[in-house]
């Protein structure tokens, strides 16, 4: 299969960096950071594609639907890093959202020969999770070319799902084939072609805010406090503490006992405190309201 690397921005010669192997250590990481200020920089000219795409997330998430991302390489990993953080930090069942690689689990660690390449191979791991049209996809390649990527988008679109994806090459087959095309073009690598590098760094803020936006918009949020949080360790058990204290401004007394009346879980905590209502009450009226404290403390006040 011949592949034409020439029209990719990811794929061209970084002048500021030719000469980068003559520079003393300080001078190369100097060139290093200069590129990478400018990563942020393309993200925020594809907030709208990324609004979009939160939007139809939470929407799923309301419906129980599911965020499933398909990537290859660096691609996938950071795909499976966000999916992964999701449990611990927002309370979300592990199939909520869920990373797909190309090559599966062992790919995570080390390079699978020719499974990117593989287009059926990205339909068949969504098969195998009954993708259906109430989850969302979003595929992740720098280079936008990706087939293990494609393969999968073709199949969330045959059955009728939203498809999006992040990329960093403008107008690549995957633009072309999603719904929603989120495209950070963050120019040419340090390294010529070293996509792990600022292609990756947008990907993974990209990443940060299609979760945590959506998780936002789906009350996982209370002000800026993960109020949903699970408590699998110490730090965690004294972060909830924390988190009521500063939503109910109560005391670590206060805090402590109402943690324990309701098997330690935040959001009941402070609709406890602050509607002034028992441990089943609070999770009642929380029910009721789709579990938004926020809305959850207003429909008793």
């Amino acid at each position: 299969m011949k592949i034409d690397l020439s029209k990719m921005v990811t794929e061209s010669r970084n002048e500021a960096s030719q000469y980068i192997d003559t520079l003393s250590t300080l001078d190369m990481l100097k060139v290093i950071n200069d590129e990478d200020k400018k990563v942020a920089l393309a993200v925020e000219q594809a907030l709208p594609e990324i609004a979009q795409a939160v939007d139809v997330i939470a929407e799923a998430f309301r419906r129980g639907g599911r965020l499933i991302y398909s990537g290859a390489g660096t691609s996938g990993r950071l795909g499976i890093l966000d999916a992964s953080e999701c449990p611990p930090t927002y309370g979300s069942k592990p199939e909520q959202v869920v990373g797909l690689i190309a090559g599966g689990h062992r790919a995570i660690l080390k390079a699978v020969e020719n499974a990117e390449d593989n287009r059926e191979l990205g339909a068949d791991d969504l098969r195998a999770l009954h993708f259906n049209q109430g989850d969302v996809l979003v595929g992740i390649a720098a280079s936008g070319r990706t087939p293990y990527v494609l393969g999968a988008m073709a199949y969330a679109k045959s059955v009728g799902a939203t498809v999006a994806c992040i990329s960093c090459n403008p107008q690549s087959a995957m633009t072309e084939a999603a719904d929603i095309s989120i495209t950070p073009v963050v120019g040419p690598e340090v390294v010529t072609g070293s996509s792990r590098m600022k292609a990756g760094t947008a990907q993974k803020l990209v990443l940060n805010m299609l979760t945590t936006g959506a998780m936002i918009r789906t009350g996982k949020v209370y002000g800026n406090l993960m109020v949903d949080v699970e408590a699998t360790n110490a730090k965690l058990v004294e972060r909830q503490k924390n988190i009521v204290i500063a939503a109910t401004e109560c005391s670590r007394e206060q805090a402590e006992a109402a943690l324990a009346a309701c098997d330690g879980h935040c959001k009941t905590a402070i609709v406890m405190i602050l509607a002034g209502l028992s441990a089943e009450d609070a999770r009642e009226v929380l029910e009721q309201n789709q579990g938004v404290t926020r809305q959850a403390i207003s429909a008793v006040k």
